[in-house]
């Protein structure tokens, strides 16, 4: 299942990943915010399972912010499930 997020409080813009028929997560990408940064997230979380990211990563905040892009992605996967 391909999953198009649009963020909310957060440099990043979208995350684009994949959910694959074992609930593994594939090929997370965000558009926008802190390159490197969140391009180790999707690298640190390829081929793990989804909602296990999800519990780590939700509730990650980012300065003086009431969110993250670990945060965001933790919201996009959960909402992915709930379709």
């Amino acid at each position: 299942m391909h999953c198009t997020y649009a963020t909310r409080g957060t440099c990043s813009r979208q995350i684009d990943f994949d959910i694959d028929s074992e609930g593994k997560l594939r090929d997370v990408r965000f558009l926008g915010g802190c390159n490197g940064n969140l391009k180790g997230i999707g690298k640190l979380c390829e081929g793990m399972d989804a909602l296990a990211v999800a519990d780590r990563l939700e509730g990650t905040l980012c300065g003086m912010k009431s969110t993250s892009c670990p945060d965001q992605l933790a919201k996009a996967i959960r909402q992915a499930f709930e379709k």
